[in-house]
């Protein structure tokens, strides 16, 4: 018999039967972790069992994969033979959030995948640019104030002031402008929602549906207040639409564009999206644009910094297209290579989303394990990446290995192994905007100053801390303007 053949008729494993970290009764391996670094706690034990492994939370066991080509199976077997955890959805639901493409399943979420889709595609994306440009203007300005002060910059919530304001023009077509204001109101409540969502998903106790503490009661208003921003985003874009017939055959943002789509949809025939599923994929924007893009810039600007000839490199790029960064266009920006790389190197060592939690829908099989309908998958999104199988000095920042001098098919190999934006129908409809939000900012920055000093807290490398995406602990950098 061949090995195929054998391969073929190899009874299944159970996940019962895989190694794991022995857990406790009833809590089962939930005081083995830090909710803080439950990313790390769960990679510690990838390595250490192998790439398959069992662990429980609670009552609830888990099968961790962190093969990369298990993990694509799985994540490409969505929507109809995995999906989001109904654990997600029922606690985004109670907390008042209407369910996006992010969360919605099924054929909810097919109907609004081709809504958000058509706001994102390449015209739409150009139509854009003029609102990206204009906020990236405002950071350029603040940031020449602190450099000429001398003072410190506190890099995560200047990121979210820009990545706020960016997402609200090129989303909302709204201009919220925190980088001129002090009264950060979106962003106050933005901020207490997904670290909210993350202790509640993780939770051993659901003590909200019994008796609501103060921080419970100060969720409720924040959520209340953004909801109520988006209805009025979402009837401010109603009445621009209606008087303006133009706006519908070049919707100038991703909110115009979907009830665009979503009104052509019902006149096609197809079922009708309502308001407030527009509205739940605004919230989605607003959540997934502020943290992940802000704190992926975090951690390139702290890699860059750390690297100097790759600083210097990227650098050069920016500054060898001899423009102030008022004139970039997006054509000047996808000719930034280098600085790309730099950013897909940023997002394989410190992937803002370094696992995903999925679920089976029915009985089925991956890398030889039965895997019950039901039962819950926790990918380890960075495991390979950080593996000596994939990548030559794993743990080194090397943007070349996505350059085609990284070797023959480095980067397409490269592309394989990481996926920081999840991989099959359910891949971030949102990546290009995000890669271009990146290198708009990225290219601002270094094309209009040098970076005179990124620090952290204690001196030593950037701790990861994870609050539903994963951020750099305390980041200030300290700018000096160019003068040349």
């Amino acid at each position: 018999m061949t090995d195929s053949a054998a391969a073929a008729v190899a009874p299944l494993r159970e996940i019962a039967d895989l190694p794991g970290p022995r857990g406790w009764p009833i809590v089962g391996n939930a005081f083995q972790i830090e909710r803080a670094r439950l990313h790390q706690n769960v990679e510690a034990w990838s390595r250490e069992y192998g790439p398959f492994f069992r662990f429980k939370l609670g009552p609830r066991t888990l099968l961790g994969i962190a093969d990369h080509e298990a993990l694509s199976a799985a994540l490409r077997d969505r929507p109809d033979g995995f999906r989001r955890t109904k654990h997600l959805e029922t606690i985004g639901l109670e907390m008042g959030m209407t369910p996006g493409v992010f969360s919605a399943n099924g054929d909810t979420w097919k109907r609004q995948r081709r809504m958000v889709m058509a706001g994102f595609d390449p015209t739409h994306v150009r139509a854009y640019f003029p609102s990206l440009l204009k906020v990236t203007q405002r950071l350029r300005q603040r940031w020449t104030r602190a450099a000429a002060g001398g003072a410190a910059i506190e890099l995560q919530p200047e990121l979210m002031r820009f990545t706020v304001d960016a997402i609200a023009g090129l989303a909302f077509g709204a201009d919220v402008n925190t980088l001129e204001s002090d009264d950060e109101v979106i962003q106050r409540h933005l901020d207490k929602i997904f670290p909210a969502l993350f202790k509640r998903v993780f939770a051993l106790v659901p003590w909200w549906r019994w008796f609501r503490r103060a921080a419970d009661r100060e969720l409720e208003r924040s959520m209340a207040a953004v909801n109520q921003a988006i209805a009025g985003f979402i009837a401010q874009a109603r009445e621009r639409l209606a008087a303006d017939a133009a706006r519908r055959a070049l919707p100038p943002n991703l909110l115009e564009a979907m009830i665009v789509a979503a009104d052509a949809g019902a006149r096609d025939g197809a079922e009708t999206i309502s308001d407030r599923e527009v509205a739940g994929n605004v919230l989605t924007m607003l959540l997934a644009g502020e943290d992940t893009t802000a704190n992926t810039l975090a951690w390139l600007i702290y890699l860059l910094h750390r690297h100097p000839e790759t600083l210097q490199r990227a650098q050069r790029e920016v500054r060898d297209l001899g423009l102030d960064a008022a004139a970039f266009t997006p054509d000047h920006l996808a000719a930034l290579d280098y600085l790309e790389a730099c950013a897909h190197e940023t997002m394989r060592l410190k992937p803002v989303g370094p696992f995903q939690v999925i679920e089976a829908l029915r009985d089925t099989a991956i890398a030889g394990i039965r895997i019950p309908k039901g039962t819950s998958v926790w990918c380890v999104m960075r495991g390979d990446s950080l593996s000596e199988r994939h990548f030559p000095d794993p743990l080194a920042f090397r943007p070349e290995r996505w350059l085609p001098e990284g070797g023959a098919g480095s980067a397409s190999s490269a592309k394989r192994v990481s996926m920081p934006f999840g991989a099959g129908p359910r891949v971030c409809p949102g990546r290009y905007l995000a890669l271009l939000e990146i290198k708009m900012a990225m290219a601002m920055l270094l094309n209009h100053f040098d970076i005179d000093a990124v620090t952290t807290p204690d001196g030593g490398e950037a701790e990861e801390l994870l609050s539903f995406t994963m951020m750099p602990v305390g980041l200030r950098m300290r700018l000096r303007a160019r003068t040349d």
